[in-house]
């Protein structure tokens, strides 16, 4: 069986400067100073880019679609939570929710509701379709598939709230 070799140099992997075509090992001092720097500190020193903040970057609407249906979707567990705890604790979720809806945030409350319902829900057809029919998942289709969950939900919301 062979063994691998233990020697402190073996073990020592080199590091490359930046731009060179062949291996420059640097020293042990070098490779401590290296190891101090922090992450944006190497990588500036190695030339390397830096990938743009999330806040700059823009996001296609494929993206920002499937963010909203996973949001939604927390926010579903959320309230559901909430009405969980509230009979937990001896309270009557339907007398709440009537006296919300009798209210002046009653369009608020259903629109706080049925946006989150019915995005999700929707957001869900909409990948058990692509599912189904993987030859549909072009970026063409998926595109209008995100402003279709969109105004879907939108009309759903909006039907809901005039209840």
């Amino acid at each position: 069986m062979l063994r691998a070799a233990t020697s402190q140099h073996a073990l020592l992997r080199p590091l490359v400067s930046a731009g060179a075509r062949s291996m420059t090992v640097i020293s042990s001092k070098s490779a401590e100073d290296y190891k101090k720097q922090n992450y944006t500190e190497r990588q500036d020193r190695l030339n390397r880019p830096v990938s743009p903040h999330v806040m700059i970057y823009a996001f296609p609407v494929v993206a920002l679609s499937s963010i909203t249906v996973r949001v939604t979707g927390v926010l579903l567990s959320f309230g559901c939570t909430g009405i969980g705890a509230v009979s937990l604790f001896g309270g009557d979720p339907s007398l709440l929710m009537a006296s919300i809806g009798e209210s002046s945030l009653a369009v608020p409350a259903k629109f706080c509701v049925a946006f989150p319902l019915s995005y999700h829900f929707i957001g869900g057809v909409r990948h058990a379709y692509w599912d189904a029919t993987p030859d549909a998942v072009t970026n063409e289709q998926v595109e209008k598939a995100s402003y279709a969950v969109l105004g879907g939900s939108l009309l759903v919301t909006a039907a809901a709230c005039m209840m």
